[in-house]
């Protein structure tokens, strides 16, 4: 009536590899981690000590769980002691939660990137990717810290000068009380401490000690005991605490309490549709064939500076560059397509007015310098009224990563009279314009490639390449939310998505094309 059933009997076969099938995502896994060579893991381990869990078995059992949405290094071990594929790839061992999050997030921050281009090389013995066109583009993720704890660069900055303000008029006024033993002597503090220089602490430090050491020739002076007091039990400690603050800002605008390496930024998940800052990283990542073939961890909440830092760590993990660089018009700065150049890659980035050039609005508005007509043989400029704009000067514009830009100004030597004068300059005086004659050559050149049929071809191809991939991290895997902390570990998180999407995207590409075979067969 029943099938035989019991639980105090030994069945066979025994082998967990017997109840995993043969096209499963976890074989490709151990296939793909097994043909890494093991001196590249030598350098996660100094030796001594108890024997370690192999860093194979180890690697292999996290990016299986990021390929299934297991994050959390507690599921993992559980997932290690109860998960017939998880069993198989451990061989029946057990890492605990403490081990597994150390070797993820500490054992292997120096080595995963090998890793990564270890298994990037085999999908390139294979076929699934050439190198030569490299789709990149970038998504914020939250970070793990308190959505609350923030720290805003203006604020430390506005309250360092108010205490720098109370610190100055403190001694301003033992100064006016000529507490001090004389008043050159004090000047001489008060010119350390200066108007001209920059009150800091270590000198703020050293005002306070002349302090003290008059405080032991004249125990009962009054005022200078109140001003030692309040500078070191007030004053000095917050004038540390700001330092500190400006030296965890570097050049961004905000930080969170809880990750100080995490930045505040706009999110697309605005649930509240309130426009809230989230503490998170904007994660660059560049594509061929829906794999990843580049990934870098940014602050900075905008793409176009990312881009530079971005491709100079491609090329220290890969050792070259891709042919073609394919980009949206959030990178599209002079100083990238500068740097593209010199680095003899093809660029096919958009710039910021690309999209807008074409429509009827802009071809109309004579404002536009792109509406006007540069006469090089003149080096001038003409109008829509055929009004001429001269050469008037040329000068160097620095922006804030450094790069120099040469901007020429030129301007007309009557606009009087003219009937677009209103529409043309919301000024009254002459129109006067300034270009940078190396980006408008930029900004030819991309033009020139991205209406071509090749680059409209890879422009559409853009927009399924990387926000394929980025849909399957957020959605199809629920990665929302960053588990680590710190610039360090958080970069070696995305390594790890990065690992366990290759595979996994390998592993699809193997099914279908066996099924493919077993169609042709049939």
């Amino acid at each position: 009536m029943y099938i035989q059933y019991t639980m105090d009997q030994l069945f066979l076969p025994m082998d967990l590899e017997e109840d995993i099938p043969q096209n499963h995502v976890v074989r490709i896994i151990n296939d793909a981690v097994n043909r890494i060579d093991d001196k590249i893991f030598e350098a996660a381990y100094s030796g001594g000590g108890r024997p370690s869990f192999h860093p194979k078995l180890m690697t292999k059992i996290i990016i299986y769980a990021y390929s299934q949405r297991i994050y959390s290094s507690r599921q993992i071990a559980k997932a290690v002691r109860e998960n017939i594929p998880f069993m198989w790839l451990a061989a029946r061992q057990r890492p605990d939660f403490r081990t597994i999050n150390r070797f993820r997030s500490e054992r292997m921050k120096d080595v995963l990137e090998k890793v990564f281009t270890a298994v990037l090389e085999l999908l390139v013995e294979e076929g699934y990717i050439m190198l030569e066109h490299y789709f990149v583009d970038g998504t914020k993720i939250e970070a793990n810290a308190n959505r609350y704890t923030f720290v805003w660069g203006k604020s430390v900055v506005k309250q360092q000068a108010k205490l720098e303000e109370k610190v100055k008029s403190l001694f301003t006024e033992i100064e006016e009380q000529e507490l001090l033993e004389e008043a050159a002597h004090a000047g001489e503090d008060l010119a350390e401490l200066g108007e001209s220089n920059e009150l800091t602490s270590a000198k703020l430090e050293k005002a306070v000690a002349k302090l003290e050491q008059k405080l032991q020739h004249e125990p009962k002076n009054k005022p200078v005991k109140k001003a030692v007091r309040l500078l070191r039990k007030d004053l000095l400690p917050r004038k540390h605490k700001y330092e500190l603050q400006r030296k965890l800002l570097g050049d961004r605008n905000s930080y969170s309490k809880t990750d100080p390496d995490a930045t505040f930024m706009r999110m697309k998940e605005d649930h509240m549709r309130n426009g809230q800052l989230k503490p998170g990283y904007n994660v660059q990542i560049g594509t061929e064939n829906q794999f990843i073939v580049g990934y870098s961890l940014h602050q900075r909440p905008t793409d176009t500076r990312c881009l530079i830092p971005h491709l100079e760590k491609v090329k220290e993990m890969l050792g070259k560059l891709p042919k073609t660089i394919i980009a949206d018009a959030g990178y599209g700065s002079e100083e990238n397509y500068a740097r593209l150049e010199q680095e003899d890659c093809e660029a096919l980035v958009k710039y910021n007015t690309f999209h807008k050039e074409n429509s009827k609005k802009w071809k109309q508005d004579i404002s536009k310098i792109d509406n006007w007509t540069y006469q090089q043989e003149s080096d001038t400029w003409l109008c829509p009224n055929g009004r001429t704009l001269h050469f008037l000067r040329e000068r160097k514009k620095k922006n804030e990563s450094g790069y120099e830009q040469q901007v020429r100004h030129y301007r007309s030597a009557d606009c009087e009279g003219c009937p677009f004068r209103e529409r043309c300059s919301k000024t009254n005086r002459n129109r006067e314009i300034e270009v940078s004659m190396t980006f408008l050559r930029y900004k030819a050149e991309a033009r020139k490639k991205l209406r071509s049929e090749e680059g409209r071809e890879l422009s559409i191809r853009r927009m399924i390449e990387v926000e394929s991939v980025f849909g399957q991290m957020k959605n199809n895997r629920g990665f929302r939310r960053f588990l680590l902390r710190g610039l360090p570990k958080v970069s070696t998180e995305v390594g790890w998505l990065s690992l366990a999407h290759n595979l996994l995207k390998r592993a699809t590409l193997s099914q279908k094309i066996e099924n493919g075979r077993s169609g042709i067969d049939s």
